[in-house]
């Protein structure tokens, strides 16, 4: 019989490395308007130290204030992988600090994402791994379970599935389905481009040239006086 929110799956769909790759290097804000800016996920889950993030999801969904789950999931997830933790955000507790963030560094895990509280907030913010959490607590968590691993979960008001590209910068954090990465990444290069042809024009003449905004003034019959 299925034990209801307390399984765990060990083997995932992930995206081919090449295709994280493509979004090497791409701002996570130009991804987002590539995307009808609707990817992000909740801009309270913010980056705790300067480093990016690039890589499959890894999920885990814990019970707020507990991280039995995230300890399995520690030993189970493969380096390049981004643990993104569903904790309901929870913020009076803190589903992880400096000893674990620095295990799943020395295992090779791409970042990790939580919905919830972390603690040694001082200490993560000098490594060298991107964390990503909405806040801070020194309260410990629960290890009592239940959860799951590698099942569907919510973040930040965006589903995220196992093996989803997870990009994340200063700006926030985006999710991607793999069966749309190579158009989406296409999209955002070209912006990319189209922008550094604004700050070059910007560099060289001072101009910007926005002659959308007086047509949509227009449009909308505003009085210019």
């Amino acid at each position: 019989m299925a034990n209801i929110n307390c399984r765990i799956v060990k083997e995932i769909n992930k995206p081919s490395e090449e295709m994280v790759n493509l979004f090497k290097g791409l701002p996570v804000a130009n991804i987002d308007d590539c995307m009808n800016r609707m990817a992000a996920i909740d801009s309270a889950i913010r980056p705790y130290n300067k480093e990016k993030i690039l890589g499959p999801a890894f999920t885990v969904k814990v019970p707020v204030g507990d991280n039995l789950m995230f300890h399995k999931a520690m030993d189970m997830a493969e380096p390049g992988d981004v643990i993104v933790i569903d904790a309901k955000g929870g913020i009076d507790r803190a589903i992880f600090g400096e000893i674990m963030v620095k295990y799943c560094n020395k295992r090779g895990i791409a970042g990790i994402i939580v919905d919830g509280c972390i603690r040694d907030v001082d200490a993560i913010s000098q490594m060298n791994i991107p964390v990503y959490a909405k806040g801070e607590s020194p309260n410990g968590p629960y290890k009592n379970g239940p959860g799951e691993i590698n099942t569907p979960i919510a973040l930040g008001g965006q589903v995220v599935y196992p093996g989803d590209i997870i990009v994340g910068d200063e700006d926030g954090v985006v999710v991607i389905k793999p069966e749309d990465a190579e158009l989406i990444a296409e999209k955002t290069r070209e912006v990319n481009d189209k922008e550094e042809k604004i700050m070059k024009t910007m560099d060289d003449d001072g101009s910007y040239l926005r002659p959308w905004v007086d047509d949509k003034l227009k449009s909308i019959d505003c009085d210019i006086i």
